[in-house]
């Protein structure tokens, strides 16, 4: 039996909610004027009430249910992050059926194939183009029968329909059923099916109970009072809501009372300073971009050499802050620096952001302790689709940088005989739809979820995830390599997008590279040389040159026999929609040594 953290002891919440779907009509009930959503109007945001909330859920739930939707049935969500995403969300649980989130970028096979595997008999969709990804694969949907779009599509159901629908048959005995529908749900009954990235297959399909959305929430609100304690907390939501870590923090705010807004990556830089939330949430590329961002905006009013000394400034402030306590000296420069670099930065997030929370992948120290001095205090986290998000993270009370934090109460971690990470309470899920060799793969006999991620606990229980099992480098020399840490360095480079640490049996560690379009223009305009395309720049003695910087720093940190020495830079990006990347941006590894399997023996052959 592999050693655990101690498992605090069991909390029992008075009166604690059965089931996702009695949360708003219980804000709806005692305070029926909270508001509890802005929906973005121009450019400014729409405030709806507790009791107007729920009075649109119903009706949606109300149409689906006149639309032949029965309990446990699934209904598939294909938006961006909206206010209808949570609208829908809300009443097809207040229905009793089953959401079955898809990302807005999938392709029409990664469609076919959740419709197909989940058996969803409605799928919800934005507009148009998720209409025409639908007649694709229509043909292989025999358990489909009603689509409703978002935006009004010509020929198709919207979703004002449904809820017209819903207000139609608003009778006495349909709101009866309605009732009762929500009232028959227990924890145990299934709330979502959420399909993984799929970085090394098909997805596969995490059932996620009502019970394990609640074990989360409430672990997790008892653990960071410093987001959600204060009823005048609020965040603005921007990460995809089919991603389990947004749809967590969605719940944990509903459940709260607490104000949220809607928002997406290519409008974020518009709506936090209208929305001006007091928590984010966000992947780590999202801060590597801010600060990146920050950093060509100074070097272009003449002012890169201020802005490296306020980060430094920052570091070295949160590096003190972590030992103990900073010396006047050093809280005299911040003070200066914050007057002319980091309140613009703050400004950015809307000007009252404190906090921030990232998942997803790790962050990196460089970033956490920036942040953190400059005033935005970034709290790392780790879990999985399959640990409903959070299994562990850092927060006000016990924040050591370059780990993900403690387990949540009443969830316990430990590090098997192999170095795998295992975790285990109420929040993992019940197992892989139609999956149950998968299933038993996953959870053992003990009911511990074996994660596949490597990790070490130290002795005040901070866990530090050192790579993913699956992912580990074997040189022909036998050598074992994590190349997660190494590619979190070499992206912290401003002129690198995307890093990939090759020589899995091979004769040494190698890395391929792609380049921040954005960021080379910046840096070639400095040089004077613009209108390189970046096709021309893979072999270009200057790039390569700035590029080797960022190898030497990520090298600094691991052993020779570990160190990068052969880089390749790509002609073009990986994205989401090169197929390269998931929707939360990890890499697909896999697909990228298909594509890319003759840049990787170009590394090895110029070698000899």
């Amino acid at each position: 039996m592999p050693h655990a953290t101690p498992q605090p002891d069991v909390h029992a919440e008075a009166h604690a909610p059965t089931s996702l779907a009695v949360l708003l009509p219980e804000h709806a009930r005692r305070t029926p004027d909270r508001v509890l959503v802005s929906r973005r109007e121009g450019a400014g945001w729409q405030r709806i009430s507790a009791a107007s909330l729920d009075e649109q859920v119903n009706a949606v739930a109300l149409g689906l249910i006149a639309s032949g939707v029965q309990p446990g049935d699934r209904i598939a969500l294909m938006a961006k992050t909206r206010f209808e995403w949570m609208l829908v969300d809300l009443a097809v649980w207040a229905a009793a059926a089953v959401t079955v989130p898809i990302y807005e970028t999938s392709s029409a096979d990664q469609l076919r194939w959740i419709l197909q595997d989940s058996g969803a008999v409605g799928v919800v969709v934005e507009g148009r183009g998720h209409v025409g990804l639908l007649e694709e694969v229509a043909a292989d949907l025999t358990a489909l029968r009603s689509t409703w779009t978002i935006d009004e599509t010509a020929g198709s159901a919207s979703l004002a329909d449904l809820a017209a629908l819903g207000r139609d048959n608003d009778s006495s005995a349909a709101r009866t059923e309605l009732v009762r529908r929500r009232d028959a749900l227990t924890p145990d009954d299934l709330a979502t099916v959420i399909y993984t990235s799929g970085t090394t297959g098909r997805p596969k399909g995490c059932e996620l109970t009502h019970g394990n959305f609640l074990a989360e929430v409430t672990s997790a609100i008892e653990m960071l009072p410093e987001l959600f304690e204060d009823p005048e907390e609020s965040t603005l939501l921007f990460l995809p809501l089919a991603h389990v870590f947004g749809r967590m923090i969605h719940v944990a705010v509903l459940k709260q009372g607490l104000h949220v807004g809607h928002s997406d990556v290519a409008r974020i830089a518009r709506d936090l300073p209208t929305f001006r939330p007091t928590f984010v949430l966000a992947v780590p590329r999202v801060f590597e971009r801010i600060y990146d961002g920050a950093r060509r905006k100074a070097e272009a009013a003449g002012r890169g050499r201020v802005f490296d000394l306020a980060a430094a400034t920052a570091i070295a402030y949160s590096e003190a802050v972590e030992r103990g306590r900073p010396g006047p000296v050093l809280k005299a420069r911040r003070a200066l620096f914050d007057r002319l670099v980091y309140g613009k930065i703050r400004a950015a997030f809307g000007g009252r952001t404190e906090w921030a929370i990232s998942g997803g992948a790790a962050l990196g120290t460089r970033l956490a302790h920036f942040f953190r001095g400059i005033g935005v205090t970034v709290l790392e986290g780790y879990g999985l689709t399959e640990t409903t998000a959070a299994a562990c993270v850092n927060n006000r009370a016990a924040m050591r940088v370059g780990t993900v934090g403690r387990p949540l109460p009443r969830f316990e971690v430990s590090i098997g005989a192999d170095g795998e990470v295992l975790v285990r309470g109420g929040h993992v899920f019940r197992g892989y739809l139609h999956n149950p060799e998968a299933t038993t793969a996953a959870i053992d006999d003990d009911g511990w979820f074996h994660t596949g991620d490597l990790g070490a606990l130290d002795a005040d229980g901070f866990l530090t995830i050192t790579g993913r099992a699956k992912e580990i480098l074997v040189t022909d020399a036998g050598k074992n390599v994590a190349p997660a840490p190494l590619e979190d360095i070499l992206r912290g480079s401003p002129l690198v997008s995307q890093a990939m640490v090759v020589g899995d049996g091979r004769p040494s560690v190698a890395a391929l590279i792609t380049l921040d379009e954005e960021a080379v223009d910046a840096w070639l305009a400095a040089a004077g040389r613009t209108g390189v395309p970046m096709a021309d720049l893979v072999d270009d003695p200057a790039l390569l040159a700035e590029i080797q910087k960022a190898v030497v720093a990520a090298n600094k940190s691991v052993s020779s026999a570990e160190a990068i020495k052969k880089v390749r830079v790509l002609p073009v990006d990986l994205t989401e929609a090169s197929g390269h990347l998931t929707p939360t941006l990890k890499v697909k590894r896999s697909v990228v040594m298909a594509d890319f399997a003759a840049d990787v023996d170009a590394l090895y052959h110029r070698a000899h």
